[in-house]
């Protein structure tokens, strides 16, 4: 968990130091004034803190890999006064551990809210099929998870994720 903080914190370092300065155009009150895409590919470096992967882990975590694939499927959201956007998220997690690997399957509901040009956020509720979790089995548990995206251009961002139960940092593809 300490490595992880130090890497978060150089990341952070990087991202924040000092750069020409740009005006990033503020887009959130004009529906619609984002990318176009259908499908969003993300594979990512996942660390599972909590739920099954903590009973599993009782140390820092465990580290895995995974991707997760979003289809939009109303591009103007719930909110028709601002730039947002609603889809459905279905993943495939792949974290070993001593006693073997945990599969995750999650499917959420992705609610995204698209703030400037370069940084869009979204949220992320839903629900989990655990397998390799020992004795139980196949296991139902919620989600409930954060993000934020870095645009490096229409079709490729950086894309960061928190919430239960685990972490997430991956690139991201827009088609």
């Amino acid at each position: 968990m300490r490595r992880l903080l130090a890497a978060s914190l150089v990341l952070a370092a990087v991202i924040a130091a000092p750069a020409d300065a740009k005006a990033d155009d503020v887009i959130i009150k004009r529906p619609g004034a984002h990318p176009r895409y259908g499908l969003e590919l993300e594979p990512h470096l996942l660390l599972g803190v909590s739920g099954r992967f903590r009973e599993r882990d009782r140390n820092d975590g465990a580290v895995g890999l995974g991707v997760r694939g979003t289809l939009i499927l109303v591009d103007n959201g719930f909110v028709s006064t601002i730039n947002n956007s609603v889809g459905l998220g279905v993943g495939l997690d792949f974290v070993p551990h001593n006693s073997g690997t945990v599969l995750l399957i999650p499917v959420v509901m992705q609610w995204n809210f698209f703030l400037s040009k370069n940084w869009s956020v979204f949220g992320e509720p839903g629900a989990a099929v655990y397998s390799g979790t020992g004795k139980d089995g196949l296991v139902l548990d919620p989600i409930l998870e954060a993000g934020g995206r870095f645009h490096f251009s229409d079709s490729v961002t950086l894309t960061m994720r928190a919430g239960w139960p685990a972490l997430s940092v991956g690139v991201s593809f827009l088609f």
